[in-house]
């Protein structure tokens, strides 16, 4: 019981430090809501929804419970309110175990006029600043995506067949059923780059194959790469950020792809952001990026176990 409270005041603490982290350098907080009209339709991800039994002029009854604040947040960017953070709660169904929570924290926030690679840097910072506070020091190491995979494994997950990246997996047994030449990257990842990542080190990842955009711009090349990053404390990744679409007609086609991608697994569909799409044309040059709070909580606090900095996990809730 102890350690479960002291734990909770780590995150008092965090929670202290991110605001002061963000007033330093005038990155507004706000707040915008859990539930909406629309879903994620990233057919990786599942969202949990409910029903409003109100008057129907209040709008659609079934309501989404976000999984991210991102397009509320643009929403806002898109009106003019410039650099912002949000700290809260979000969503996702069939996610519970040792590292994940159904209901969780998330903090997001957005720079104008910046690009995926300045942002990082920020993260950096960051992660740096908590670290020294919690009393520890960490190695900073940067990376391409591309550079990553060729130099662990000797193979480029640019360009090499799925028969190739199988091949780079191991010893490892995956059931290949349905799996696409990105799940068999996310493999590589998890089971052969992932697990070595020393502890006390930020590993920043960046530039991923055009295939993983999810809302990032393309950067055009030979072969074309995702403006997109993740952060890594030790084993853990903790962030994800883009060089964020600003191209309406684009981002309703990735929409669309996702929900096709869905039909052909028998999932449902998820309504569109009409809202956001509405308004994206006019989100200004920008990047974002989300960061999941108890992973950092689970550094900071040395534990392998989400459930460690939880008031109460999924199971006792």
């Amino acid at each position: 019981m102890t350690v479960r409270l002291d734990r909770l005041r780590l995150r008092a603490k965090t929670y202290a430090r991110l605001r002061a982290f963000f007033a330093e350098r005038g990155v507004t907080e706000v707040e915008t809501p859990i539930l909406s009209a629309a879903g994620n339709t990233d057919p990786n991800i599942q969202s949990f929804s409910t029903r409003f039994t109100g008057h129907v002029d209040a709008g659609a009854a079934e309501r989404w419970l976000r999984t991210s604040p991102e397009f509320s947040l643009k929403r806002l960017l898109a009106e003019g309110m410039g650099d912002c953070y949000e700290l809260g709660r979000v969503f996702r169904d069939g996610e519970a175990g040792g590292r994940h929570n159904p209901e969780f924290t998330m903090l997001e926030w957005y720079r104008v006029g910046w690009d995926h690679t300045r942002l990082a840097r920020e993260v950096i910072d960051l992660f740096e600043r908590l670290m020294l506070q919690a009393g520890r020091t960490v190695d900073v190491v940067e990376t391409e995506y591309r550079s990553l995979y060729m130099g662990r494994l000797g193979v480029d997950p640019l360009t090499a067949s799925v028969e190739r990246l199988r091949e780079a997996l191991g010893e490892v047994t995956i059931d290949p059923d349905g799996l696409g030449r990105d799940d068999w990257l996310d493999l590589l990842m998890t089971h052969r780059i992932q697990p070595d990542f020393p502890r006390d080190r930020i590993t920043v990842i960046y530039d991923y194959p055009a295939s993983q955009c999810a809302l990032a711009r393309i950067r055009p090349g030979d072969p074309p790469v995702a403006e997109r990053f993740e952060v890594y404390l030790g084993r853990y990744e903790v962030a994800n950020g883009y060089h964020e679409l600003n191209d309406a007609g684009e981002q309703r086609a990735r929409f669309e792809r996702d929900n096709a991608v869905r039909r052909e697994r028998g999932a449902r569909e998820v309504p569109i952001d009409e809202r956001l799409l509405a308004v994206l044309d006019r989100l200004p040059d920008c990047a974002g990026v989300a960061l999941g709070i108890e992973r950092l909580l689970m550094v900071l606090a040395d534990t392998d176990a989400i459930a460690d900095v939880m008031a109460y996990p999924f199971a006792e809730a």
